[in-house]
């Protein structure tokens, strides 16, 4: 047969090949098998293979896929594609690397309508499912006439006859009590619940125990399933409610007791979105567990028993206190310990009931203000419904005075519980203010969150520079940098993204009066209708200059302006918000020019592209200085 692959003499380029359009009005499965062989184990700049999902209308390419390990034969990757209204394509992109003697071959790439998990095993790459070697007892391909084993089933369950194939475990060559084989589902690649069903026969002379388990990417197996009749001749229908919310592999697993046990074989594993029970139990939606505090408390709420804990307040703009997390101009809650009459206060803020049994990842920014020692004046704890139990999860050791630094926990408890947020002073001559925002709530553990591909159109600078480059670097240039700029009363004290991490900046100590530096992005595919660019920015300084932000269209000189900032605006970081539209290719730049001194540290951060308009609009895209009710705190 025939595959492709990539000539890999041209070092460090990218080999790219894309798929017709593609629509797909029901759920369906890529297939990918593949393979990255290198004769050196270790490359500092290893190959990679990439698969992108290109929608239409949209500017960014979302990545779905990724791999760099070599191996020495074909593997097989398998990928949900949610149903989608709109074409697209699938584009795979070979990055070449530093070593030139790695090859990248792709043997087949094959879209199916339905789940990934889905598997009848008539094909000899069975669906990705794998078995995890045991020296003794494993899963086997069974059927297709081959008279192999002691096990033959007169028939598999899909054709319904002696040619087509099952998957069977037998105890023929245990040797240990409680021997265990495997075998592992590809894991989901987007979340599904629903009702998982397959097909198997049990044959025992000893006790078997056959159960299914869920196992997230952290290790945890939850048993899902398990046998409960003894015997079973012919193939038996199991039906389970199966729910995952973040990436999770099914294993099916089989113990013996001793080598005359007997053997199971397992067909036909399908899914339905609709659960098995037909119960219709809405999926516990996590957005409904964080708020921003914009509008209200959202579904917090604050016990009155302990007094007035937490008020939610907004800071007009202005360069002495910091204003909220999420734009810069709004709502954040806070909590004043300084009006209080005893040390040891505390104000308790409650989260809305979380279900047991799911794993979570909770986000949430606080900055503190007024403390000599700051440990321990924030703490996050669990309560169980029952209101008896209550576990500490978080609380905060040190951060910069005044910076909103992001906090992340994760957490599983198995019975429903809330999340309390404590504040609280330790003495009577310490105590200060302790602000909260842009609570969030995700399914899975944080650490996964993190290794989830960033979603397109995405750069909070963290890494690099994303899809930005430089007009040219010197003395007019953006720099990346965390922690404070090196001139006082001018530039962040920390980042927009979490408190500690990287934005882009000028140096005005490095640039004279006028002098421009240019941030410009890569060309971008225009596309029909509206799109939303979001940014944050930072303009504190006496001596501050201009920010301008400009869209310039393939093949036109000119550069068409969207928005501008002139002079010092705030110490807070201040959302910026762009609808613009273009149905050519496009660059978008951002332009700093410095100002009358050296304090016009100008800076950037978190910069987003979506498609379609924006839906909150910015009240004036060109405004120079502050208005005058400068320092006002509205309660």
């Amino acid at each position: 047969g025939h595959y492709i692959s990539v000539d890999t003499s041209y070092e460090g380029e990218r080999a790219v090949l894309s798929s017709p359009d593609l629509y797909s009005e029901e759920w369906s499965c890529v297939r990918l098998i593949y393979q990255i062989a290198t004769p050196s184990d270790t490359s500092p700049d290893p190959a990679r293979l990439n698969l992108y999902l290109r929608q239409e209308g949209e500017s960014f390419d979302r990545l779905l896929w990724s791999a760099k390990e070599p191996s020495d034969s074909w593997l097989i990757a398998s990928l949900d594609l949610m149903n989608s209204t709109k074409k697209y394509k699938l584009v795979l992109e070979a990055e070449m690397g530093q070593d030139k003697s790695t090859s990248i071959a792709v043997f087949e790439i094959k879209i199916t309508s339905g789940y990934c998990i889905e598997c009848d095993f008539e094909e000899n790459h069975l669906c990705g499912y794998v078995n995890r070697w045991n020296p003794n007892v494993n899963w086997f391909v069974g059927g297709g006439n081959i008279r192999n084993s002691q096990s033959i089933l007169p028939k598999d369950h899909t054709l319904n006859s002696a040619l087509g194939h099952y998957m069977y475990v037998d105890s023929v060559y245990v040797k240990h009590f409680q021997e265990v084989a495997q075998l592992i589902s590809p894991k989901t690649t987007a979340p599904i619940s629903g009702c998982l069903s397959f097909y198997y026969q049990l044959k025992q002379k000893s006790s078997i125990v056959f159960t299914v388990y869920l196992r997230d990417m952290s290790g945890f197996y939850e048993e899902i399933w398990k046998t409960d009749s003894a015997l079973n001749a012919d193939w038996a229908l199991a039906e389970v409610d199966f729910n995952a919310p973040y990436p999770m592999e099914v294993i099916f697993e089989v113990a013996f007791n001793s080598a005359k046990g007997g053997y199971v074989a397992l067909d036909d594993i399908s899914f339905s979105p609709v659960y098995c029970s037909n119960q219709t139990a809405t999926p516990f939606n996590p957005a409904n567990a964080g708020c921003n505090f914009e509008e209200d408390l959202c579904n917090f709420y604050q016990d009155h028993k302990d007094g007035p804990g937490w008020s939610r307040v907004k800071v007009k703009r202005n360069v002495y206190r910091a204003g909220d997390h999420t734009t810069g101009f709004g709502y954040y809650l806070l909590a004043n310990t300084k009006f209080t009459s005893q040390p040891g206060y505390i104000g308790r803020l409650y989260g809305p009931t979380l279900p047991g049994n799911l794993q979570f990842c909770l986000r949430f920014y606080y900055a503190l203000y007024g403390f000599f020692k700051m440990t321990g004046t924030l703490a996050v704890y669990i309560f169980e419904e029952n209101h008896v139990v209550q576990e500490k999860i978080w609380s905060v050791l040190d951060s910069p005075k005044g910076v909103w630094t992001q906090a992340e926990i994760s957490f599983k408890k198995p019975m429903p519980c809330k999340i309390v947020f404590v504040s609280w002073c330790k003495s009577f001559w310490d105590c200060g203010l302790v602000a909260l925002d842009d609570v969030s709530l995700s399914l899975g553990s944080c650490q996964a969150a993190d290794l989830l591909l960033p979603s397109p159109g995405e750069c909070t600078f963290e890494k690099d520079e994303c899809v930005f480059t430089q007009k040219k670097r010197g003395r007019g240039s953006w720099h990346r940098k965390r922690g404070p700029t090196p001139t006082s009363y001018t530039g962040p004290k920390g980042d927009h993204t979490t408190g500690v991490g990287y934005y882009m900046y000028i140096e005005a100590s490095n640039m004279v009066y006028g002098q421009r530096a240019y941030l410009i992005s890569r060309s971008l595919r225009g596309t029909p209708g509206k799109q939303c660019l979001t940014f944050f920015y930072h303009m504190y300084g006496a001596g501050t200059g201009l920010l301008s932000v400009y869209l310039k269209k393939e093949g036109d000189e000119e550069e068409i302006p969207l928005w501008r900032r002139t002079g010092e605006q705030s110490i807070s970081w201040l959302r910026g918000l762009i609808e613009y539209e273009s149905d050519t290719n496009y660059q978008i730049i951002f332009e700093a020019i410095r100002g009358v001194s050296i304090r016009s540290d100008t800076a950037i951060d978190d910069i987003l592209f979506q498609a379609g308009p924006c839906l909150e609009v910015e009240e004036i895209q060109f405004s120079s200085g502050y208005p005058d009710s400068l320092n006002e705190i509205e309660y």
